[in-house]
């Protein structure tokens, strides 16, 4: 497929992309600065300015799907979903945070008491990015949500899928790396199974 990808140099990004270039996509890799983009097979980088929504659209249009994995503080969701609807891009994923995913019933995680201060209006944009995409009436769009821990690892292509629950393993920890994230996004875009809603990924 034809995949461009926002915030290709980023730790999820940069994953997300040698994924998509091992399975033998042709990805437009797009940053602000484009000579931080992994030089890899079938990738063509270009920067670009997020807030620029005619030229983001430019770079956007004749792809098959669009992917966002920017940090929520520094992105603006009207400017980059308005990119994508813009360039008419058929479908739109989004690199989200486990912050707004629920811990109990009604409960989301950035409202715990423990969630840590520096983390949480990071973890609110991205819930308010998330409800966003809910009322996009036109938009084919999916929203997945890391785990709580979100780090450097392996690529074992082996872990759980959930829905609006935070995910805990047998321990009581939440955690994926940035490369088995990079699969489950990977997987989603070649087999669709969550149109139009939010899914998370954990061990």
């Amino acid at each position: 497929m034809r995949i461009a990808l926002i915030g290709a140099s980023g730790q999820a990004g940069s994953r997300i992309l040698a994924e998509l270039a091992r399975r033998g996509h042709a990805v437009t890799a797009i940053a602000r600065d484009a000579g931080r983009i992994a030089a890899l097979p079938g990738v063509t980088p270009r920067a670009a300015d997020l807030h620029d929504v005619p030229a983001l659209a430019a770079l956007l249009a004749g792809h098959d799907v669009a992917i966002s994995s920017v940090h929520f503080t520094a992105s603006d969701p009207e400017a980059l979903i308005g990119a994508v609807k813009q360039a008419g891009v058929a479908r739109y994923l989004v690199v989200g945070g486990a912050g707004s995913l629920e811990v109990a019933p009604g409960l989301k995680l950035f409202d715990t008491p423990d969630f840590p201060a520096i983390y949480r209006e990071e973890a609110r944009r991205g819930g308010a990015f998330l409800e966003r995409l809910e009322q996009e009436a036109q938009l084919d769009w999916t929203f997945l949500c890391p785990s709580a821990m979100f780090v450097p690892g392996e690529r074992t292509g082996r872990f759980r899928l959930g829905a609006d629950r935070l995910l805990l393993d047998a321990s009581g920890s939440s955690t994926i790396s940035f490369e088995d994230y990079a699969v489950a996004l990977a997987d989603e875009i070649e087999h669709p199974a969550h149109r139009r809603r939010r899914f998370t990924v954990g061990y």
